[in-house]
């Protein structure tokens, strides 16, 4: 028999909005991930005593989440929500419009028809100049049923069943009071406060573990030496060295401090942020007794090639191992890195029961190939930030999920024993057995520390973070005790991930500028501490002014095509002049690197539509499990193509027609497909009913065992336009 833990480890982070000098917070998403996702996990896992499980909480959280239930801290969009609508001054108003649709519009705006009603009004997409004439077409009513549902669609399903009384406004839909609204701000207030009290009774009863991470969740190897990002990325250009193993040391021990001082018991395990880890910080986590960390899977990949030994995914990957130093040994488990992304960026396009099954499919799986008799199988992600995708919070497909390991789904022929467990729970039943003799220094994304460290921005902050660091040693001898304190904190804060995280081209926010400035106050807290005036260079975006990059570019076709569908580039000239349609990733907050295409191209004959797909050599291991649609929304009729891209590619490709009742006509198997290097095919316009001049509108999904894994373009489909007899004379012209 197998013996299987199955090991979920939910981190919770946001980084420290707060100013403590100024007493205030500028964004609210620690008030608002509360009220959803914080709650929501625990009260679920009430449902499920069976079901064991770790929660990661970092300190920087866990304070503000303190500051918020004590009301000790100023919430910039609270009191925009507090403010009486019939007092709001115009640019209260034009805040109010800017910002208070700021959620998953698809899954908390659209269900709710007065708050979609409100964003219609508003317009999907604004410019700062528009705001003022929006702002007069907003009555009063309308501004205080918008800060009602700011707050209110932010509840989880957790709050929603505890309180009753929020249902209740949500079915009211429209014409809030504002007694109503200080009803909806109090219960806020109230769900934030209970969420530390619900965590620590569920540990204290033994169904959940409580881990940490560095106080101010900063990349711990970079603040012991930027240097070592040279290991995994030396063609990366760096700041001026910044080395403070101290300042990693003090990030790790009040994490710990912090940590128990709240739960009333020390952490045994680390969730080191971004799992960022190196083998210099293995004798810190030591030190400070914490027990285990956790990380990717690519770093143990990484480390077993380093050692010279072989990378067996089914075989390394499902156990933990000793890593260190002898004497300053840690256990380290590492991610099942597709698994857990699935939770993230997978299960919520699908119906909840069909992303369920996939879990316990892929359980089956690792059970299957493993060979071990005992198997740890870590599932790691993001606690907070996926729910939002999730139409219902995540409910229906959590609840099924652990309804499915409560009841020993996959205890198939009383063959397997499988626990979801806390990770010591998992640990002490699946000890160590193999050591680490090499332990690569990177993170989870790409096993390096790009994201953070190397862009022009990224080393400006990492300079200024050292120049000030530098001023305070000089300096904090001097300083009161308390006074030193303040000092050092406020340095710790501004060493956080997020703030480099925005900085660069990696990724992309309409509040980038803000966590820019909030970078920077820290930095300026510091000087203020000190008793010295902050130096001019903190008064200075670092991060360029730009317009977001469209990720959803599609450019259109400039000449007709005639390629040979081949699956090879016979030549340079027969796609130049195709469309594209951009296969980048959405920047955002969660990062996903999909990496099955590096380009897309389209184009026109006189009589057929062409289409080419170039594959990204990366994914090839996960082709034999993926399959392509095709959607095609003409002006009177839609058709879907689908084919396999298992190797060794495609021979022919499946069109389907969608009917007045919602089911789809098979019209016929085509054989203008081929896949080599690149996939090509090619479809009559005549068989998808389109004429010259006829626009199109075109999806392309990706499926894996049934469910999708990327969609280009990824918001909107490609608007195409079907050539009509000027298309040559037009494009002569140009």
């Amino acid at each position: 028999m197998k013996h299987v833990h199955v090991c979920f480890l939910w981190h919770m982070h946001q980084p420290y909005y707060t100013d403590p000098v100024a007493g205030s917070a500028s964004m609210p998403w620690v008030r608002l991930h509360a009220t959803k996702a914080y709650y929501d996990m625990a009260s679920l896992l009430e449902q499920f005593p069976a079901i064991h499980a770790t929660f990661n909480f970092t300190p920087s959280l866990l304070l503000q989440l303190q500051e918020i239930g004590a009301g000790t801290i100023r919430d910039l969009f609270l009191e925009r929500a507090q403010r009486a609508a019939a007092d709001l001054n115009q640019e209260e108003q034009a805040f109010l419009i800017r910002h208070f649709f700021s959620a998953n519009w698809a899954t908390m705006v659209r269900p709710y028809p007065r708050y979609h009603e409100l964003l219609v009004k508003r317009g999907l997409e604004i410019q700062g100049q528009d705001l003022a004439k929006i702002t007069k077409q907003f009555s009063t009513q309308d501004f205080l049923d918008l800060q009602v549902w700011h707050n209110l669609a932010w509840f989880g399903y957790g709050a929603v069943h505890r309180y009753p009384r929020l249902a209740a406004l949500r079915s009211k839909n429209r014409g809030f009071t504002e007694e109503e609204k200080q009803e909806v701000l109090a219960l806020q207030r109230v769900v934030v406060q209970e969420i530390v009290p619900l965590y620590r009774r569920l540990a204290e009863r033994g169904q959940i573990e409580l881990t940490t991470t560095p106080f101010f969740h900063p990349i711990l190897p970079l603040v012991i030496d930027t240097d070592f990002t040279r290991r995994a990325r030396p063609d990366l250009p760096l700041p001026s060295r910044f080395r403070a193993p101290d300042d990693a040391d003090a990030q790790l021990q009040r994490a710990v401090e912090f940590h128990t001082a709240t739960f009333g018991q020390p952490p045994a395990g680390l969730w080191p942020s971004e799992g960022s880890v190196c083998p210099e910080l293995l004798p810190l986590v030591g030190h400070v007794g914490l027990q285990w960390l956790a990380t990717d899977e690519g770093v143990l990949a990484r480390s077993l090639e380093m050692s010279g030994q072989p990378w067996d995914r089914p075989r390394s990957l499902y156990q933990p191992y000793r890593a260190g130093e002898a004497g300053h040994e840690v256990t380290m488990v590492f991610r099942d890195r597709d698994l857990s992304d699935a939770f993230g960026f997978v299960y919520h396009k699908t119906d909840p029961d069909s992303a369920a099954d996939d879990v316990l499919r892929r359980l089956r799986t690792i059970v299957h190939e493993a060979p071990q008799a005992h198997l740890l199988i870590p599932i790691i992600l993001d606690g907070e930030n996926p729910w939002e995708h999730y139409h219902d919070g995540g409910e229906h497909f959590l609840s099924r999920l652990y309804r499915a390991l409560t009841t020993h789904a996959l205890d198939e022929e009383h063959a397997v024993q499988l626990t979801a467990s806390t990770m010591s729970e998992g640990l002490a039943a699946v000890p160590p057995t193999q050591q680490l003799s090499h332990l690569h220094s990177g993170s989870w994304i790409n096993q390096d520390y790009k994201i953070w460290i190397g862009h022009a921005e990224d080393n400006r902050g990492w300079d200024l973070l050292g120049h000030t660091r530098a001023r305070l040693v000089e300096v904090a001898p001097t300083l009161p005790t308390e006074q030193a304190r303040a000092a050092w904190n406020e340095l710790y804060a501004a060493e956080g991930s997020d703030w480099f995280w925005w900085y660069g081209d990696d990724f992309e926010t309409d509040f980038k500028p803000e966590f820019d400035r909030l970078f920077r106050t820290h930095l300026r807290n510091v000087w203020t501490h000190m008793g010295l005036t902050p130096p001019d260079s903190l008064n200075q975006p670092i991060c360029a002014i730009t317009t977001p990059p469209d990720t959803d570019r599609v450019r259109q076709p400039v000449a007709r095509l005639l390629p040979i569908i081949d699956g090879v580039v016979t030549n340079f000239f027969e796609w130049r002049g195709a469309g594209t349609i951009n296969t980048q990733p959405p920047l955002g907050a969660m990062w996903k690197a999909e990496g099955l295409f590096t380009a897309i191209q389209f184009g026109w004959s006189a009589e057929q539509l062409f289409l080419r797909l170039d594959p990204d050599e990366a994914s090839q291991s996960r082709q034999q499990d993926l399959a392509m649609q095709i959607v095609l929304h003409g002006p009177h009729h839609n058709f879907r193509l689908e084919f396999s891209l298992a190797s060794p590619g495609p021979d022919s490709f499946q069109l389907f027609q969608h009917r007045e009742d919602e089911t789809w006509d098979d019209r016929g198997s085509y054989r203008s497909i081929c896949a080599g290097a690149i996939v090509e095919l090619a479809i009559p316009m005549k068989d998808l009913l389109l004429e010259p001049g006829d626009i199109v509108h075109m999806s392309l999904i990706v499926l894996e065992h049934g469910l999708e894994v990327a969609r280009y373009p990824h918001q909107a489909p490609a608007t195409l336009l079907v050539p009509d007899d000027d298309f040559d004379a037009a494009m002569w012209r140009v």
